[in-house]
């Protein structure tokens, strides 16, 4: 393979890569930095017992959902339960939208696991979650066309681009340059203090795209990187998602993002060779869609409001006759618990073991009760078929049969 061309450009071109501590706009980054933290951290305290961990599993289709949804790929969270089951369709687009998918989540669940503790922004880090992404997608997903110059190109998981590329108006860094731009990224963002960091997820998240450094996947592998950074600095469970934000305001977004590829504008625009003012107003804008993300999700899991959905629920499903008598008082009583061994479930209900087992059956053959195993205990599950009642807004109701 030929060397990829290089331009011999300077990585000072990216620079500023941080809204400096002397900056006019930096106190009030810091603002809405800890107002994130703080708001995190409360959300993570107000769950109902034994919630975080379904949560968490369901936000990472939700994430998944609207990250490809940026990128116009519409995989409905439905489909990408099914597809967690191995359950496909046979339409060859739509499985490989949920093969995708699914490997999305795989990536995440990885992040979300700590797998990437303290590499989001190194080049290894960045690279691997390319790599991990798109080493699993079917193979029409990994060639990119060029329909005006009449060529496709393969994507390579993991590996650099090696050839020119244009987004919108921006021309990204010659392809040789990419490792010398990816340095100074790890550089500027791998090693900060804890406020920094936060402000660098958003920061990165476009000087990651404006190097734009694989042929394709760079959206994607932006928005788990910032996720994995704000897991790192703020030490949340992977209960909300920045991508539900970033997609309900997609112009916005995009706008921001075209507007920190521009030149400084003068003397009072900060030193480096880009706007100031631009990335510090995109670094705003990113920050407030996170702490709408925290808020929303907040607002949905306070504790009677959620409890009094899901036994809502519960009730409809019984009187439809679809859900065992007494389903809706296993689910309220485990909502107070946050989980609960199998044997109780008999003595819980004054049913028989019969009985017992039958409620507990349906509830798991519906997704709503899951166990590791069929002795370990049972916790509360969230499927995507019930999520437009349990959580309203969360994502868009279940397609129709």
């Amino acid at each position: 393979m030929d060397t990829p061309l290089d331009r011999n450009e300077a990585s000072s071109l990216m620079e500023p890569m941080l809204v400096g501590e002397a900056s006019r706009w930096r106190s009030h980054l810091n603002d809405q930095a800890l107002e994130l933290v703080a708001a995190s951290t409360r959300l993570d305290r107000s769950l109902p017992k034994g919630a975080a961990g379904g949560l968490a599993h369901l936000v990472r289709s939700m994430n998944c959902y609207y990250s490809n949804l940026i990128e116009g790929h519409d995989t409905h969270p439905v489909d990408i339960e099914r597809a967690l089951r191995a359950d496909y369709s046979n339409e060859p687009r739509k499985r490989d939208l949920q093969l995708e998918a699914r490997s999305h989540i795989a990536v995440q669940a990885w992040i979300d696991a700590g797998g990437l503790a303290g590499r989001a922004a190194t080049t290894a880090g960045v690279r691997e979650i390319h790599q991990r992404f798109c080493e699993h997608l079917p193979e029409p997903l990994l060639w990119v066309e060029n329909p005006d110059a009449g060529t496709r190109q393969g994507v390579v998981p993991g590996q650099w681009r090696v050839s020119d590329v244009a987004v919108g108006r921006h021309y990204a860094v010659s392809p040789g340059a990419v490792p010398r731009f990816m340095d100074r990224f790890a550089e500027a963002y791998a090693r900060l203090g804890k406020l920094d960091s936060v402000l660098a997820a958003a920061a990165a998240h476009h000087r990651l795209l404006w190097i734009h450094p694989f042929t394709d996947g760079n959206g994607r592998v932006a928005r788990l990187m910032s996720h994995a950074m704000l897991q790192d600095a703020i030490g949340s469970s992977g209960i909300w998602s920045i991508a539900r934000g970033l997609a309900r305001r997609e112009t916005a977004y995009k706008d921001h993002l075209e507007e920190c590829d521009q030149p400084r504008r003068g003397d009072l625009d900060g030193r480096g060779a880009l706007s100031e003012e631009s990335l510090a107003g995109f670094i705003g804008f990113f920050l407030g869609v996170c702490l709408d993300q925290v808020t929303f999700m907040e607002q949905l899991v306070q504790p009677e409001a959620f409890v009094g959905r899901v036994v809502r629920w519960a009730n409809a499903e019984v009187a439809a006759g679809r859900l065992a008598s007494r389903s809706d008082r296993l689910l309220e009583s485990l909502l107070a618990r946050g989980e609960l061994d199998r044997g109780d479930v008999e003595r819980l209900l004054d049913v028989s073991d019969r009985t017992a087992r039958r409620v507990t059956s349906g509830l798991i053959a519906r997704g709503v009760l899951v166990s590791d195993s069929s002795r370990a205990p049972l916790r509360l599950g969230f499927p995507a078929t019930v999520a437009h009642e349990w959580l309203p807004g969360l994502f868009p109701e279940p397609p129709l049969e």
